[in-house]
């Protein structure tokens, strides 16, 4: 294979079409950790159960917008605006949050 070819011709020739759909998906989610100050994102689950009710009283539950406003230097905290407040939520708690990446 020819190194410098288009990534979608790659796709084309490695998955089927009725995969594709769901690899344009696995690649769209992420997880909140891995944003950068200023991405938007969708909130598509929670991971951990034990965390879930805890995220969600605090307004993180899926379908809701948010957006990271700040990073502290070493990567943790993290600082999002969601359901109208900026929150701060440790690496281990980013860590648990799948999102979709809308920017």
């Amino acid at each position: 294979m020819v190194h410098n070819q288009p990534i979608y011709t790659i796709i084309r020739v490695f998955i089927k079409p009725s995969g594709l759909a769901n690899f344009v998906k696995y690649i769209m989610d992420t997880l909140l950790s891995q944003l950068k100050p200023g991405e938007h994102a969708i909130i598509k689950s929670i991971a951990d159960n034990a965390m879930k009710t805890k995220l969600i009283e605090m307004g993180c539950f899926p379908g809701e917008e948010l957006y990271i406003t700040k990073i502290a230097p070493f990567g943790c905290p993290f600082a999002i605006y969601v359901s109208g407040y900026e929150l701060s939520l440790r690496l281990n708690e980013a860590n648990n949050i799948v999102v979709e990446r809308l920017n």
